[in-house]
């Protein structure tokens, strides 16, 4: 059976590597994205994978875009919240916007977008919601305290959802990266890339494709017994209990 999936974020780096996975299991996907037009259209043309543009952080942008997604591509059965922004400054130099910003992005989005998805899921008796944290949310990170905030809380919000949909047939589970060899880590200067590099046990950063096989092993039929967890994957940088 084809399931269609929505991968917020889903065009570039960890994003467009679980939007290639989901596909390359079966899925039909929808793979959204919030402002780089030329990106999302190579994307589209290189994967053949469907590109939604909306603002994730917006409620009502999200009822209409998951409208348009269901109309083209069908009920909505798996959800991706991997859309997520960085603005890291130190707390006593930080102002309300930066904090604000980072938190609708990051937090209020996976609200927003299950909030839309989860009455269907319930409805047919399945689903699987999977959300990206971070190991800054299991660890906090210095510079950090707007991301590492939204990214703790999307962690309590998978373990509560999980326990609210555990008897309709969805998983809500997160994954939890370390430092992945995407654009955005490569572009730090050679010596502090040096040095996480140092920091992590296996010797290297993990890959996006690496993280697209635990989204699609979460997001798997078969794994409906694995719901509220967190599925470390950091090279063993933070070992979580």
């Amino acid at each position: 059976m084809t399931r269609t999936a929505i991968v917020t974020g889903g065009t570039r780096g960890i994003g467009a590597a679980i939007s290639i996975g989901l596909k390359g299991t079966g899925h039909q996907v929808a793979a959204t994205y919030a402002g780089n037009d030329e990106a999302a259209a190579a994307f589209k043309a290189e994967t053949g994978i469907s590109v939604f543009k909306w603002d994730v952080g917006d409620f009502a942008a999200c009822a209409v875009g998951v409208a348009r997604v269901e109309t083209e591509l069908g009920p909505v059965d798996v959800l991706v919240n991997n859309a997520g922004i960085t603005r890291d400054t130190m707390l006593h130099k930080m102002d309300e916007d930066t904090w604000r910003e980072v938190m609708r992005v990051d937090l209020d989005s996976v609200f927003n977008m299950c909030r839309h998805v989860v009455e269907g899921m319930r409805s047919r008796g399945f689903g699987r919601i999977v959300n990206i944290t971070s190991i800054n949310g299991q660890k906090g990170q210095m510079g950090q305290t707007n991301y590492s905030a939204a990214k703790a809380g999307m962690i309590g919000f998978t373990k509560a959802l999980a326990q609210e949909t555990a008897r309709k047939g969805i998983t809500v589970n997160c994954v939890a990266p370390g430092y992945i060899d995407t654009e955005m880590v490569r572009s730090v200067p050679e010596d502090v890339l040096a040095k996480i590099i140092a920091d992590i046990p296996v010797g290297r950063l993990g890959t996006a494709e690496e993280m697209a096989h635990c989204v699609s092993f979460l997001a798997d039929e078969k794994s409906g017994f694995i719901t509220g967890a967190t599925l470390t994957a950091n090279g063993a940088q933070y070992i979580a209990s």
